[in-house]
């Protein structure tokens, strides 16, 4: 049973193949899970092995083609029929002798469409080096092209059916910050505040429940709090300690990120509370300044002023697109809050602006994932802005 109506489907797959006729392809063949999902609903965690969708422009229906266990999965979570879900046989798992795309190529080569042009994912997360070799030696005479993000930009504007999941998404996200944050004291281990962060992610609401998000939390404690992309481990948190939490919850793969700082004790340093004072208002102020028709280089440049008015600088983007994803990300690689970026704001857009100060020995997060929507925009999430102090 697939998330969406099936005109949802189809009328997404249609834009897919007007992209594909501007940009001269016949067929496009997707690896990231992202993107065949949102062609055809797809959902299972089998992306750990070669698996696509394949999308000719004069044909009504994808293929899924993926591993022959698999392929009750398509079953069950696409709109497409029995003939267009194929499997193929487990001697192509991991083996040093044929590869998945061997048996891709010859599917497409059996359709007739193996000297067409082609395009291909060239730098999805899993679509390999060894993936392009074998397709490419298998249709020896097709004519491959970069389709890298050509559904990603499709994915852009959400449908407001995607927007609802977005929405429920947050009010998880709300519910597991504050989890969080709770359970943080001195002489709690990290990762069992990590594993109170899991539950709740899970558990969601009594009304709706959660899904893995595609990354895991982010939790570094004092010094470490001056870099990102730190998880936890199981040394016990100290008084006068401050936490870093970046987390998300997750609803049918769609995704709200949300960060926060939390200081344990009675006595933060004043270069943090300085810090987050500034922090916090620059968010406030962008989020304010957000309306359709920006692009997004005009809102990081409202972040960039204003924090330079404090003698900082920032130089990494202050957000991104996001929403439906897999591991190892929830973002959609398209457009970003940052100078150069020309994209146009337009409703149901939806990012997360997160403005991460990594100092010299301790930092400050402070994040909202929001829409855009007729006159300015809506956050997912509604947890304080704030430096949480636990005395």
């Amino acid at each position: 049973m697939t998330l969406f109506a099936e005109a949802e489907y189809r009328e997404r797959i249609d834009r897919a193949r007007q992209s594909m006729v501007k940009a001269g392809m016949e067929v496009l063949v997707l690896a990231d899970p992202a993107n065949m999902n949102y062609l055809t609903g797809y959902d299972g965690w089998s992306f750990y092995v070669p698996q696509c969708v394949v999308v000719a422009v004069d044909e009504d229906m994808p293929l899924w083609i993926g591993r022959g266990m698999d392929a009750a999965g398509a079953r069950h979570t696409t709109f497409l029929d029995n003939n267009s879900i194929i499997g193929y046989p487990d001697r192509y798992v991991q083996s040093v002798e044929r590869h998945p795309m061997n048996f891709v190529g010859d599917v497409i080569r059996e359709r007739g469409w193996g000297k067409r042009t082609i395009g291909l994912e060239m730098d999805a997360y899993y679509f390999t080096a060894r993936a392009y070799a074998e397709l490419s030696r298998t249709l020896g005479d097709a004519k491959f092209v970069n389709a890298d993000l050509l559904v990603n930009w499709l994915r852009l504007v959400k449908s407001d059916a995607e927007i609802t999941l977005m929405r429920q998404a947050g009010v998880i996200a709300g519910r597991v910050m504050r989890t969080a944050i709770a359970k943080l004291a001195p002489g709690v281990r990290e990762c069992d505040a990590v594993a109170a962060v899991y539950y709740a992610q899970m558990a969601g609401t009594e009304e709706f429940g959660g899904d893995y998000p595609s990354i895991v939390p982010m939790m570094p404690t004092g010094e470490k709090t001056s870099a990102p992309h730190l998880t936890w481990t199981d040394a016990p948190y100290e008084d006068e300690q401050m936490v870093n939490l970046e987390l998300a919850a997750c609803r049918h793969r769609y995704h709200c990120p949300i960060a926060r700082t939390a200081y344990l004790g009675s006595r933060p340093p004043e270069k943090l509370v300085a810090l987050a004072e500034h922090t916090v208002e620059g968010l406030n102020l962008t989020l304010d300044a957000i309306r359709p028709g920006m692009r997004a280089e005009e809102v990081e440049l409202i972040w960039r002023r204003h924090i330079a008015k404090a003698g900082l600088e920032k130089e990494s983007r202050i957000g991104y697109a996001m929403g439906l994803n897999y591991p190892p990300d929830w973002g959609e690689h398209t457009a970003s809050l940052r100078p150069g970026d020309r994209t146009v704001l337009e409703k149901n857009m939806t990012f997360h602006m997160i403005l991460g100060m990594w100092m010299d020995d301790y930092g400050f997060e402070c994040s909202e994932s929001f829409r855009v929507d007729e006159g300015g925009c809506e956050t997912f999430a509604d947890v304080e802005r704030k430096l949480f102090v636990k005395k």
